[in-house]
């Protein structure tokens, strides 16, 4: 569609406009003829006309289908489609008058691909990543990778910015921005330091795939300005994306959490060096799109896309489904700094009751698929001259009525198929709603991003932290950070202690044994590789589609706090287990990282249980629930008095401070009263205990390397496999002999009840409808019989005439022989894989007055729990596991 067409077409939309606005009009500007003005009427603005502009024109994708009968329907979790024949042009000034020129055809002639453009603070150079065509049939993660590149607009050059076709050929390089001190940063699957991670672990290096196991996970990167020094700094187990700088010099990304329940993009907040990660906004304003009807009690479901920064703080993001859109959306504001959500407010704006979120325009825009009366956005870029207009592209609604594109109405949109988009530049002013055209694509092609090549005010430069100087270098040596928790009895600020955690710290008004929280546990995804490095066979998994690593334990200090050495670079989450090393907590689905050096604060957990739920991850959105000690130079009440705290210490800071070793984890479970002062509290310590995998009943191999055992190091991995770990308990002789006749006294070997063959190979039942034995099941012959009877639904089995038979009873009758069906009576399964405590049928008979007491070590049985607890995997190792 030419310019004259669409000027006609939007003319005669004009009157369905007026009649579909909500509160006014969205005035269009004269878009005939061949020169289109920013303001109709007036002279040419300065601002949008004496700068360059460059964008991205592309072919329109079929997005209805009626050109090839199969519609393209991009999806914004998957990032290495292409949309083949983008270019970047670039203009001398933004006027239709002044000619298009395309200066990346050159390198992708006219097959490859461009996206995310961004342009340098002082507006002479813009960077993009690109792709060039790609051969016929070849896999979307093979080379030619996106790489990125940047245009100098004053001596007309473009250069990749790793010149190495070595270090290019890495990974996936995409939506580059320029860091205030001329660096770079930007997404890819070169996923550097966690590779290295993996040498560490004794793995093959491969770049990680996202937790759908489609694409490798894009994670951000920071790279000098000439493509050298390259090096993550984001660890996160799905993609980190679109990456700008706050006016505070921080960086703000989309970042995809898409852990245990989670699918959805949120935006998070870090420093440019990767320390300080923290939630941003939007983890639970996501049901704020527009209502499909107006009668939902919620608007439809959005993700928060390609956040900027306004002169004024707040920030500009596109809101779209992840696909059904034709890629575009709406432009929202938001108040990041008031607010996490949209009418939940940080403590310093406590009182302010929302909303966060603003439409940028009055038009009705639609965030659900099918024809949307105010057209859709696909990129906004805030003009900077204080002005509160934007470059945007955008589309007007258009309908199919046969096979010509018609203005949408307010009759048609409910009969007829969208159409193809239509994406132009125009000029959006916030101020008085009008917008108007400054360029329209040609017949066929669309405009997907614009910027202006305008100097910007330069934000702070935020340093990179120097060990030595802003960290502990023996820290960094070492590869670990700190984790620093308040108090895991406080709940988005709410004391959950019991009868209070001032209660539960003090010796003389609670033992050890009335604390709930006793124990942390760390625990980390595994990184799994895509089928050319390893095709899993998905059986491998079990009962979940993940795969988890234990990366150590620490102690819960009376007063819920922690503090303790964790890995660096690596992405974790947090367990709170009880006295029995089992879960109390929810799994930990957010994760987490630090820096080497860097201490990770946080005041406690969360609570899922509210309407709406409470957000969290971020520090300032809750007054702290634990008051730390009372005093500075004395000890808390009634503890040893040689550990004394300073004013507002929590008993884990004060422990660490006055002992360095108390900062290190275990891999075994290990609690010693180090608190109780006897004298002041009236009371003997507490009993001292552990479950070690190197205690001497615990003789099966344990899932962790023989040095772990005794000295933590943050290479150490707890990685528990059914068949290596667990199955052994169940095989594992456990008989009591006379020492003096040799003859077994008792036997109580898990294998000899729980078998359909007693000792002399005849068939029995097995104990409790339970089979133990380690032969492929007829179930599922890649995993054994005790894995399926212990974790799935089972048929109960009598012994008929010296056979096993399926137990069955009458059941619901036939409709054709009017007699009753006979139906297999079933048997619950003895564990569940939603953890230990959820497993109690199991773990109940190990108790004291339980029928298996003393049958299994108490550090057997924190095997099984800490395996039930990650998910009661069949395999936790991608390289033990079955493939394909």
């Amino acid at each position: 569609m030419n310019i004259s067409k669409l000027g006609n077409f939007l003319r005669a939309r004009q009157p369905a406009a007026i009649a579909l606005a909500a509160v006014a009009t969205l005035a269009l500007g004269g878009c005939g003829g061949s020169n289109v003005d920013i303001a109709s009427g007036q002279d040419p603005d300065p601002v949008a006309l004496n700068f360059a502009l460059v964008y991205v024109k592309r072919p329109v994708p079929d997005f209805t289908g009626q050109a090839t009968m199969n519609a393209v329907d991009p999806d914004a979790r998957e990032l290495l489609p292409e949309l083949p024949g983008g270019d970047v042009y670039v203009r001398a000034r933004a006027d239709s008058t002044s000619a298009e020129k395309n200066i990346t055809g050159v390198i992708t002639e006219g097959k490859g691909d461009v996206r995310d453009l961004n342009v340098s603070y002082d507006g002479k150079t813009v960077v993009f990543a690109l792709r060039k065509e790609l051969d016929p049939n070849q896999e979307l993660r093979d080379p030619p990778n996106w790489g990125i590149w940047e245009y100098n607009l004053e001596t007309d050059t473009l250069r990749r910015v790793i010149v190495s076709d070595t270090t290019a050929d890495e990974g996936h390089d995409i939506a580059p921005h320029y860091l205030p001190d001329g660096r770079i940063i930007f997404s890819s699957t070169r996923q550097r330091q966690s590779k290295a991670i993996l040498l560490d672990e004794g793995k093959q290096q491969f770049p990680a795939q996202d937790e759908n196991r489609n694409e490798p996970a894009f994670v951000l990167h920071v790279m000098d300005a000439d493509g050298t020094n390259i090096h993550q700094v984001s660890f996160n187990q799905n993609h980190d994306l679109d990456p700008s700088v706050l006016a505070n010099g921080q960086i703000v990304f989309t970042r995809w959490d898409n852990t245990g329940g989670n699918d959805a993009f949120s935006l998070y907040k870090m420093n440019p060096d990767g320390t300080g990660l923290e939630l941003l906004y939007g983890k639970y304003s996501h049901n704020t799109g527009t209502k499909v009807a107006p009668t939902d009690p919620a608007g439809s479901t959005i993700e928060f896309m390609k956040p900027r920064s306004r002169p004024d703080g707040k920030l500009v993001a596109l809101i779209r489904p992840y696909d059904g859109t034709q890629l575009g959306g709406d432009f929202i504001t938001i108040d990041g700094n008031g607010f996490v959500d949209n009418t939940h407010p940080t403590l310093a704006n406590a009182g302010a009751a929302g909303p966060a979120q603003a439409r940028l325009t009055i038009t009705d825009v639609r965030t659900f698929s099918g024809p949307s009366p105010g057209g859709r956005f696909s990129s906004a870029f805030p003009l900077q001259d204080g002005s509160n207009r934007y470059l945007v592209s955008w589309s007007p609604c258009r309908v199919l009525q046969g096979m010509n594109d018609v203005p949408c109405t307010s009759a048609n949109i409910m009969t007829l198929q969208e159409s193809q988009p239509v994406y132009g530049i125009w000029v959006y002013n916030a101020s008085d709603n009008t917008q108007q055209p400054l360029f329209v694509p040609d017949d066929g092609f669309m405009y997907t991003d614009a910027v202006l090549a305008q100097a910007t005010t330069l934000p702070p430069v935020i340093l990179d932290r120097v060990p030595g100087v802003d960290f502990d270098p023996n820290l960094v040596a070492e590869a670990v950070g700190i984790l620093n928790i308040g108090s895991v009895y406080d709940l988005d600020g709410v004391d959950s202690a019991p009868g209070g955690i001032a209660a539960v710290r003090d010796p003389a008004q609670a033992t050890a044994a009335q604390r709930p929280a006793r124990f942390i546990r760390i625990e980390k995804a595994v990184s799994l590789p895509d089928e050319d490095v390893r095709d899993i066979d998905n059986d491998s998994f079990g009962t979940t589609n993940f795969m988890r690593e234990i990366l150590e334990y620490a102690p819960v200090e009376p007063d819920g706090s922690v503090r303790v050495k964790v890995p660096a670079n690596v992405a974790f989450g947090i367990t709170v287990l009880d006295a029995n090393g089992h879960r109390i907590s929810q799994r930990h689905n957010h994760w987490l990282q630090v820096i080497a050096g860097e201490e990770l604060k946080c005041n406690g957990c969360h609570r899922t249980n509210t309407m709406p739920p409470e957000p969290h991850g971020r520090p300032g959105l809750y007054a702290a629930a634990n008051p730390g000690a009372p005093t500075t130079g004395s000890p808390f009440p009634n503890t040893d008095p040689a550990l004394f705290a300073n004013q507002g210490e929590t008993m884990a800071e004060t422990r660490t401070r006055l002992d360095g070793t108390a900062l290190n984890p275990s891999v075994n479970v290990v609690y010693d009263d180090v608190w109780t002062d006897p004298a002041s509290a009236g009371r003997a310590k507490d009993a001292s205990f552990a479950f070690l995998y190197n205690d001497a009943e615990f003789t099966t191999p344990a899932p962790v390397r023989s040095d772990c055992i005794t000295a933590w190091q943050s290479t150490c991995r707890i990685t528990i496999n059914y068949l290596a770990n667990v199955q052994p308990l169940w095989d594992k002789l456990r008989q009591t002999v006379d020492p003096v006749t040799g003859l077994v006294l008792t036997d109580h070997t898990c294998v000899l009840c729980h078998n359909n063959r007693d000792a002399a190979a005849a068939v029995q039942l097995p104990a409790g409808q339970l089979e133990l034995t380690s032969g492929a099941s007829n179930d599922n012959n890649l995993q054994v019989n005790s894995y399926r009877e212990l974790l799935f639904t089972d048929n109960e089995q009598e012994l008929i005439m010296g056979a096993l038979q399926d137990r069955t009873v009458p059941g619901p009758i036939d409709p054709v022989t009017g007699l009753p069906t006979m139906v297999p009576v079933t048997v619950a399964p003895s564990m569940s894989a939603a953890g230990a405590n959820a497993s109690t049928r199991f773990f109940s008979r190990f108790t004291a007055t339980g029928t298996h007491a003393n049958y299994m070590s108490a550090a057997e049985l924190r095997l099984v729990a800490e395996w039930l607890d990650l998910g009661g995997q069949y395999y936790n190792d991608p390289f033990m596991a079955p493939v394909n």
